[in-house]
């Protein structure tokens, strides 16, 4: 992740096609936030609907990274802070989530868990790969690639906790799971901060 902590010249978001990508990435996000937060309700998954956020933090973002793109880099660092602060929140309040729920240990609905994290695995492996060509820019353009590829490493995560559930019949792997992928949110976090301010304060020198 040194690509973060380097202050050069970094793509923009000025491209029709990175903005084309970007729209539809946007969608398929709004999509599956519906789609898993029904689905984590109905299997009483806690890493479903921790991902389920998931998505809806990125449409959102995406959206506010659209809206800066254009705009002097100084705003663009802030919109990359604002976003890497929202995944902040994020990160703990599904650890604060996934700590409450210890205390009531309810087994997930297995089949339906898995069946949905692979759906929303497929969604995420279509927006990485209309992203991946423009992973390096700069920190509003890192942040899009950062929640994307968290989404994808998030959808795996959650069927792998489907399949140790449905083995051993208890609550714990989802439970972990979810407290992975809310550390998962807090380093991305940590990313799109530090980029983002270093860009603030070259800014400010320049």
């Amino acid at each position: 992740m040194s690509a973060c902590c380097d202050n050069t010249a970094k793509f923009d978001g000025l491209s029709k096609d990175y903005k084309r990508r970007l729209w539809a990435v946007v969608a398929i996000n709004a999509v599956m936030f519906g789609v898993e937060m029904c689905a984590g309700k109905a299997a009483g998954s806690q890493a479903l609907q921790a991902d389920a956020l998931d998505f809806l933090a990125d449409a959102a973002t995406y959206g506010l990274s659209l809206a800066v793109i254009g705009a002097a880099i100084s705003m663009r660092a802030w919109a990359a802070f604002a976003k890497g602060i929202s995944l902040l929140l994020m990160g703990i309040w599904v650890f604060s989530m996934t700590a409450y729920q210890f205390l009531f240990l309810e087994v997930p609905v297995a089949p339906l868990m898995g069946s949905v994290g692979f759906l929303a695995l497929a969604a995420n492996l279509v927006s990485v790969m209309l992203l991946v060509k423009y992973k390096d820019g700069d920190a509003n353009v890192r942040s899009v690639w950062l929640c994307s590829r968290n989404d994808a490493i998030g959808n795996v995560a959650v069927m792998v906790a489907a399949l140790a559930v449905w083995i051993t019949q208890t609550a714990w792997p989802d439970l972990v799971v979810a407290l992975l992928m809310a550390g998962l949110f807090l380093s991305s976090a940590w990313q799109i901060l530090h980029q983002s301010v270093a860009e603030l304060r070259q800014h400010k020198h320049s």
